[in-house]
């Protein structure tokens, strides 16, 4: 298990700096509170289960700007991912298709997939690791129309900052992943991701927005790079190019 632990300088400034905001911000908080009330029925946030630094599960705060009913419907949507790859036909295990020939068992116990197909434990695995490591609709129809407002301005990620607070994550850092992203992320390119902590705001939000779409391979390598370089100098630098990067159209 990975345990790395963020600088007191690092620290100490989220605290100052997540308190501070959450004061001055307070106005906005309660405005977008009050707008998501009367959009729609439902809770106001939304928590859901994070993985952070050293691999460790917190839950993450949000504004819900998705209709209450978004996470049942989210294999309804999969096909629209943008992080999947171009659909192929399963090219099956060639062991099972040995013994189809003869005996007509499959290599490992059988499985049946979400289409009722029967494959065995290691096609299963295999086209579990060849999936997409990230998961992001465009035009998602889940979304409210206050709620596209407020993922355009960023105002959704600031209940985040109670988070910050918290010591869940940092102002900078590499994004908070969804249990399903996580479980993919563990392979040796992936890993050092995991050495630097969760951030509001981090190295490839603030390079490639607005720079088109970014691949799963670049997301991994900006976030190794910045697990490599943090500290509170580099932070300092990011969080100056976050205010622009916000004007810029979300691509990421």
């Amino acid at each position: 298990m990975l345990s790395p632990r963020p600088s007191l300088a690092k620290r100490a400034f989220d605290i100052a700096a997540s308190a501070g905001a959450l004061l001055v911000l307070s106005p906005v908080l309660l405005l977008a509170a009050l707008a998501i009330r009367l959009e729609s029925r439902g809770p106001v946030f939304y928590a859901s289960w994070r993985v952070g630094a050293g691999y460790r599960r917190f839950r993450l705060f949000k504004f819900r700007t998705m209709y209450p009913d978004a996470d049942q419907r989210l294999k309804e949507f999969a096909h629209l991912n943008q992080y999947a790859a171009e659909a192929e036909a399963p090219a099956g295990c060639p062991d099972c298709a040995r013994l189809a020939e003869t005996t007509g068992e499959t290599c490992s116990p059988p499985l049946v997939s979400d289409g009722g197909e029967v494959i065995c434990e290691a096609e299963h695995r295999r086209r579990q690791l060849a999936g997409p490591a990230f998961f992001k609709l465009k035009d998602d129809p889940r979304i409210t129309r206050v709620g596209r407002f407020l993922r355009n301005t960023s105002i959704d990620e600031l209940p985040q900052l109670v988070n910050v607070l918290r010591g869940d994550m940092s102002l900078v850092g590499n994004r908070p992943l969804p249990l399903y992203e996580a479980e993919q992320l563990t392979a040796d390119g992936a890993v050092a991701r995991w050495l630097a902590p969760a951030g509001l705001t981090g190295l490839w939000q603030v390079t490639q927005r607005g720079t088109g779409e970014v691949t799963p391979e670049e997301r991994i390598a900006l976030d190794n790079t910045y697990a490599e370089r943090h500290g509170l100098g580099f932070d300092l630098r990011l969080i100056a190019k976050t205010v622009p990067a916000l004007f810029q159209s979300e691509n990421v």
